[in-house]
């Protein structure tokens, strides 16, 4: 059966589309893993040709309202009819959900980090619409928040590069990071 020339060039229209989409992963595990999911805790066991990267992870502090009896209602013994009712009042606090803590994940070796890389890292940022100054080849103040921007709704708000975030936006193949 012949095939369709248009149908061919719509076929590479549409992965040409895809490819440009900005692809963000969601939050649940079907998703796949995220850059959260390489974050480590603890300071990682030192190994050949493996960087990483510390970043201090702020606390968490939520403010809590509550409405406290400051004193019960009253009541008639004998009709159980209430005389004065309770009095509340409201106390707000804050408290820490989770403690400051250092939190470790995987880089790229600063030998991988040449010009070319850093363009090639600029350039992959400018096409998702994170980076918006011009390709220069210097990590930058720019380049770190336009990193930042990239790989914080993926679970790591910083402006350090990720192997992880290096791997997503093609600038390292999978196979070699492990």
């Amino acid at each position: 059966m012949p095939r369709s020339p248009g149908l061919a060039y719509a076929c590479i229209l549409l992965a040409t589309l895809a490819a440009c989409a900005p692809q963000v992963p969601l939050p649940d595990a079907a998703s796949g893993p995220t850059l959260a999911a390489e974050l480590r805790l603890q300071a990682p066991q030192s190994q050949p040709n493996v960087c990483w990267a510390e970043e201090i992870r702020p606390a968490i502090i939520e403010t809590v309202t509550e409405q406290i009896q400051t004193s019960p209602e009253r009541r008639d013994p004998a009709s159980g009819v209430v005389l004065q009712p309770a009095r509340y009042s409201t106390v707000t606090r804050q408290q820490i959900v989770s403690e400051r803590a250092p939190i470790w994940f995987r880089t790229p070796c600063p030998a991988q980090l040449t010009a070319d890389f850093i363009a090639s890292l600029q350039r992959a940022l400018q096409a998702r619409g994170h980076f918006k100054g011009q390709v220069s080849a210097t990590f930058d103040a720019a380049t770190r928040r336009a990193l930042r921007s990239y790989q914080a709704p993926r679970g790591l708000p910083s402006g350090t590069l990720s192997l992880a975030a290096a791997r997503e936006l093609g600038l390292i193949a999978h196979s070699a990071a492990r």
